[in-house]
């Protein structure tokens, strides 16, 4: 018994598989970082939307982009994504029966086939992901408040699919949480169920990986420079350029990774009270009535009355970014249409709609 209990012992410590704290750390990486940079945009917009408002329109679709190039350039030296190299981990393809095909260096990259497919299921899914809860978001608006007309041929459409969708859900997140839990108990050989499906497997990285890092930078630092036709010169220009590109990003989102975690964490839920406090000002005034003339189609006499339709509000509804108030249909087809306030401009999305409620209704 005493042989077993040294021999697994030995086998622990010589275990490349790492913790189920370090994966975790990894995954939620990324996810801390977004909503920083989210932040980052909307303050930007806000302070000139004719500037700086695409950022803010246009966030989804750039964030990914930005992340395919970074996810490209680690998978391509690092055999690892962003985060993952971070925590010291890379790739490596596993053959039939699950053992690690050996002898392959974090510097050769991946195999083209599992190369892609990482890509695309680091990159695409959370960016479809993104874009589906916002559908499931802006549709479940429009069936509350009947933004659609009450024969429209899509309707049944929507309802089976918002009633499909928590369900949907519930099981992808299942998925992932049976996953992690035979990752702990010692029966899978991966955590997420995204790199089974790309058919690789994490690992620590070792020694022999930092001395190929070590070495392909001292052979960078002392390359000579290309003598070829000016074609050769041209191509490996953009490949240095495209090196440098991902090189600055990485390097940049390494050096702010725990600046953009605490504003994460500054600007959670549960740290809002303690915001309050600490930034308490008094309330700014009212926004005053603005006499355009006779030609005016902003800002009412009446203040029951809504600037966009002229007639009396109903379903009263408050931009957050302006203070505004509209009908809700009247705000939410402008928004969803504009991104921006009618009234001053701000960027502006349709989570920032703020329904008014009264004694009466």
């Amino acid at each position: 018994m005493a042989e077993r209990g040294a021999h697994l012992t030995a086998a622990s410590t010589c275990e490349d598989r790492p913790s189920i704290f370090e994966v975790v750390a990894q995954d939620s990486l990324m996810s801390a970082v977004r909503p920083a940079l989210q932040h980052v945009a909307k303050v930007l917009a806000e302070s000139n939307p004719g500037r700086y408002g695409f950022l803010w329109r246009w966030f989804d679709e750039i964030y990914a982009f930005v992340d395919l190039l970074l996810q490209q350039s680690y998978l391509s030296s690092c055999s690892a994504s962003f985060p993952e190299n971070i925590y010291g981990l890379k790739r490596v393809v596993l053959r039939g029966g699950g053992a690690k095909r050996p002898g392959r260096l974090a510097t050769a990259g991946l195999p083209r086939r599992q190369h892609w497919k990482s890509l695309c299921l680091l990159v695409f899914v959370p960016y479809l992901r993104t874009k589906l809860e916002k559908l499931v978001s802006r549709l479940q608006e429009e069936e509350d408040y009947s933004i659609h007309p009450p024969r429209s041929c899509w309707k049944r459409f929507y309802r089976a699919f918002l009633a499909a969708y928590p369900f949907v859900n519930l099981a992808w997140e299942g998925w992932f949480l049976a996953q992690q839990l035979c990752y702990i108990l010692g029966g899978a050989q991966h955590h997420s169920p995204l790199l089974k499906l790309a058919g690789v497997q994490l690992v620590r990285l070792t020694g022999a990986d930092m001395q190929a890092f070590e070495d392909k930078l001292a052979a960078a630092r002392t390359a000579p420079q290309a003598s070829g036709s000016v074609t050769e010169r041209v191509w490996l220009a953009l490949r240095k350029a495209w090196h440098g590109l991902a090189f600055s990003l990485s390097t940049g989102l390494s050096m702010s990774v725990f600046f953009l975690q605490f504003l994460e964490w500054w600007y959670s839920s549960e740290n809002q009270e303690a915001i309050k406090s600490l930034t308490a000002l008094p309330p700014p005034p009212p926004p005053l009535h603005l006499d355009l003339g006779a030609d005016a189609h902003l800002l009412p006499r009446l203040r029951t009355v809504c600037p966009l339709c002229r007639k009396i509000r109903s379903n009263d509804t408050a931009l957050s970014t302006s203070g505004f108030v509209y009908c809700y249909r009247c705000a939410y087809n402008h928004v969803k249409r504009h991104q921006r306030c009618p009234v001053t401009g701000y960027a502006t999305e349709l989570q920032h709609l703020v329904k008014l409620y009264t004694p009466e209704n």
